[in-house]
């Protein structure tokens, strides 16, 4: 297929190289020095979204925000202005169920379709191209973007109809920020209460609190390794989505909320481009430990 890519990021560029592994045709926006690989192994740089939806049969997005989603389909030079009909839009990005199904009628309006696709996995997902991916829209355009799907990731599920996936990923959220503070508190506990904080680990790993996250994130707690990863930022603004959406359906989500507190402290300590894991950090401060 003639695929457009526009988000070269820590997840995008893993995530579009395996598109151009598998022999399509790669359109690709913002090339920087990072990502000029891309063009060195056969990717087309365009100086615009609108250059890469007129190229494209498919136009996939993996920016950080709503806005960010906005701009590069509405904004001037933006790919809707370039979609012919019958072409296909997946938003790749983590952004708000409620603007997915606006932009979603904006761009069935020009006769295009459009998945709202979000991953889970972070940079070694993307690297191994075994993300998790939920998918919200159509059971034809699902159809359709299946094996672009399946060249990025191991786990996809459509989950129902426009702005689900985006749903799934915000709920996807909650539980993975949920997990670190126990996990970060628990590690905290452990350590403050004189035992080996890695054997408390190792034991917890043999029973019924073992989770992947007390696997991978545990331990870079144990070893202060806080290099992303998943930026406590990026999932901040995951968390934020969680409240909101909490607050418009007008549900409680305390533990939802208590966490993205602790990552909005995490980001005023200046730890915002720390992994997510680094929420210990900020757990510690509340007793008045660390810097």
């Amino acid at each position: 297929m003639k695929i457009g890519f526009i988000g070269l990021g820590v997840m995008g560029r893993p995530m579009a190289g395996h598109l151009l592994a598998a022999g399509h045709e790669l359109f690709v926006n913002r090339v920087k020095p990072v990502s000029q690989f891309l063009v060195d192994q056969g990717a087309t740089a365009c100086a615009t979204p609108a250059e890469v939806a007129t190229a494209a049969d498919v136009v996939i997005l993996m920016v950080p925000d709503t806005p960010d989603v906005d701009e590069v389909l509405f904004g001037t030079n933006g790919v809707a202005e370039a979609l012919s009909p019958g072409k296909l839009v997946i938003d790749m990005s983590s952004i708000s169920p409620v603007a997915t199904k606006d932009f979603a009628a904006r761009i069935a309006a020009k006769n295009c379709g459009y998945l709202d696709a979000p991953v889970s996995g972070g940079e070694v997902g993307a690297k191994n191209a075994a993300l998790t991916i939920m998918v919200g829209g159509s059971e034809d355009d699902f159809a359709r973007a299946l094996p672009l799907f399946e060249t990025m990731g191991k786990t996809i599920t459509r989950v129902g109809g426009i702005g689900d996936g985006q749903t799934a990923k915000v709920a996807n959220q909650i539980i993975v920020g949920l997990t670190i503070e126990a996990v970060a508190e628990a590690l905290l506990f452990a350590r403050n209460a004189g035992a080996d904080p890695a054997k408390v680990r190792e034991a917890l790993m043999g029973g019924f609190a073992s989770s992947r996250i007390l696997e991978v994130h545990g331990e870079r707690m144990i070893k202060e390794t806080f290099d992303p990863g998943f930026r406590i930022r990026l999932h901040n603004k995951d968390m934020n989505l969680a409240v909101e959406s909490a607050r418009a359906l007008e549900i409680g989500l305390p533990g939802t909320a208590l966490t993205q507190q602790l990552m909005n402290a995490a980001l005023g300590a200046g730890d915002g481009d720390l992994d997510h894991s680094g929420l210990i950090r900020t757990l510690a401060r509340l007793s008045g430990q660390g810097d």
